[in-house]
């Protein structure tokens, strides 16, 4: 059976051409989705603060790991919970999480 043909030319694979544009514009889709080399988020800062929807920085409080017979019941509720952070160290904080604020 001869492929070269005409009668069989349409059920020849035109991959000659046809691959190449394929794997171009998958290639060109994946440098367009590749995010940015050196931006990364510093994993110690995610796990420690959070941005809310208006850019303030939460922390939560010190004080609460340990030693906390010595500490009276009110002083232990009042370390419960989440507070905004001084503004002086707020962007260091954002500069840690670029894709949070």
């Amino acid at each position: 059976m001869d492929l070269h043909c005409p009668k069989w030319e349409k059920y020849r694979l035109r991959h000659h051409y046809s691959v190449p544009i394929l794997r171009a514009l998958f290639e060109r889709k994946l440098n367009i989705m590749r995010r940015p080399k050196g931006i990364k988020t510093k994993k110690s800062v995610a796990k420690r603060f959070k941005i809310t929807g208006r850019g303030k920085v939460l922390r939560s409080r010190a004080g609460k790991r340990h030693l906390l017979q010595g500490k009276s019941a009110k002083r232990r509720r009042g370390l419960g919970g989440t507070v905004v952070t001084d503004k002086t160290d707020e962007y260091r904080i954002k500069q840690s999480l670029p894709f949070s604020h």
